[in-house]
């Protein structure tokens, strides 16, 4: 299976939202949309993301784009991350094996230190109102990250 591209539409896998909700790609259709899938809540990077999205929030809202954070976390820890760093973007549980991280191929094997596992690779997607990949930022670098995206979300 390929990775979707630039111009593919996002696919449309249910994942479970903090208060046991679902929540599909499709459901952020009629506006732009940031997806950003993240490895682990709590841990420094995942931390920083979060909160850099969430002091942006009110301008990704002005300018008509959702927001949503991902990771494989189940929806109990994200309440606690939202909790402990009072966050106000929207997050998801992509835990589902063949989920959506599966489609895109960023739950992934991944190295760190020459040991070998699998993980989430820090990927950042702008949909267009329709759905459709608009650009894919791939192993994210988050300093500055969230500010970048909202830029290009602008620009759409």
């Amino acid at each position: 299976m390929s990775k979707p591209a630039v111009g593919d539409p996002m696919p449309d896998i249910a994942m479970e939202t903090p208060d046991g909700g679902s929540l599909r790609p499709s459901d952020l259709r009629g506006r732009p949309a940031v997806i950003w899938f993240y490895p682990k809540d709590n841990t420094p990077g995942c931390t920083t993301e979060a909160k850099d999205f969430t002091a942006l929030a009110d301008d990704f809202a002005k300018a008509g784009v959702a927001l949503l954070g991902v990771s494989k976390d189940p929806p109990k820890k994200h309440q606690g991350f939202i909790a402990k760093h009072a966050l106000t973007v929207p997050l998801a549980t992509d835990a589902a094996e063949g989920g959506l991280s599966d489609a895109l191929g960023i739950w992934t094997e991944k190295q760190l230190y020459g040991k070998k596992f699998i993980g989430m690779v820090r990927t950042t997607y702008l949909l267009d109102a329709e759905g459709r990949i608009a650009r894919v930022w791939d192993k994210v670098k988050v300093n500055g990250h969230a500010a970048e995206v909202l830029e290009a979300a602008k620009a759409l």
